[in-house]
């Protein structure tokens, strides 16, 4: 049985949904990916959305959306975009915490950095 892996963030709407997409993406074979925020947002980042079918040809808007820890099972592996107001807390500690500064509202090459950043973790997982 494969590992669940969940990315958390606060909004779930930018950077653990660029992970959820490529963890699956890279590594779906190997572990489930999850992400989740302790709030939602009506849709995903329209920028990471753009990127990510630019860049990978993934369209994250056919099989994700925004969600609360509460609506995915519990990860064996949880683990910290980097929240600069404050992570979601979901019953126990991080494995890890990435510290990725968000993108939203940034130019192009920002956000294709945290991408590439977000790639390179999960392919050490």
């Amino acid at each position: 049985m494969a590992k669940k892996v969940a990315f958390l963030c606060v909004h779930n709407s930018c950077r653990s949904q660029i992970a959820e997409a490529l963890g699956k993406y890279l590594r779906g074979d190997e572990f489930d990916f999850y992400s989740a925020g302790t709030e939602t947002k009506p849709q995903i980042n329209r920028d990471a959305v753009r990127l990510m079918k630019r860049l990978y040809g993934i369209d994250m808007e056919q099989t994700q959306y925004s969600k609360t820890v509460e609506a995915i099972p519990a990860p064996d592996i949880a683990i910290s975009m980097g929240c600069d107001v404050g992570c979601p807390y979901m019953g126990r500690a991080f494995d890890d915490n990435w510290g990725l500064p968000d993108p939203t509202g940034q130019s192009d090459e920002v956000f294709v950095e945290v991408i590439r950043q977000i790639e390179d973790h999960i392919r050490k997982l």
